[in-house]
């Protein structure tokens, strides 16, 4: 049986995850666009050749000879790319972006509030290199773990790693994200 804290974190993570996806408005968008001019100027052209007086922005004539003159062995190529092109359109538009915020854990479950990744690894290398003994710290986000690698002196021991381990976790709960996952942490010495 799953306690009740868990649930409601993982309920609070996947509601935050789902209001935090990055939508693909700018694809969708210039698709939209040019999808709207080619169809529009093609419409025009239509309805003012039936009228009797084409105006000649796209060539009517010269695309029915084309489409007259081809068998459907010759065409299959193009038909097979179109139809590729507006899957890829389509899956783009269905499978969400990577999401540049990390999910913030708040008391009030209607709200939901995010921390950029990049603000995470700031916060998160400040806190590292505030460890005595530590020169330059970096912060790797990944999946399932944050990697976080120290650059020290040649006098660095186990316990530095422990220290800065510490230091980061409590950045993160001091922070409250959700679905950070473990904390890495890698040590390099200068000079090595």
């Amino acid at each position: 049986m799953v306690p009740a804290a868990i649930t409601a974190q993982h309920t609070g993570l996947r509601r935050a995850r789902r209001a935090l996806r990055p939508a693909r408005t700018l694809p969708g968008a210039l698709v939209a666009l040019a999808l709207a001019a080619g169809l529009g100027a093609t419409t025009a052209e239509v309805v003012t050749s039936l009228l009797g007086k084409p105006l000649g922005w796209v060539p009517l004539n010269e695309a029915i000879e084309l489409a007259g003159a081809r068998t459907w062995p010759q065409v299959t190529s193009a038909a097979l790319f179109t139809a590729g092109a507006g899957m890829l359109m389509l899956l783009l538009a269905i499978v969400p972006g990577r999401s540049r915020t990390v999910p913030v854990e708040t008391s009030d479950p209607l709200i939901v509030i995010g921390i950029t990744r990049a603000g995470l690894r700031r916060t998160l290398r400040s806190a590292a290199q505030q460890v005595s003994g530590v020169d330059r710290a970096r912060v790797r986000l990944r999946r399932r773990t944050i990697e976080v690698t120290v650059v020290t002196g040649p006098e660095s021991s186990g316990t530095m790693l422990r220290q800065v381990g510490t230091a980061v976790g409590d950045r993160l709960a001091g922070v409250g994200t959700l679905g950070t996952g473990e904390v890495v942490v890698r040590l390099r010495r200068k000079g090595v």
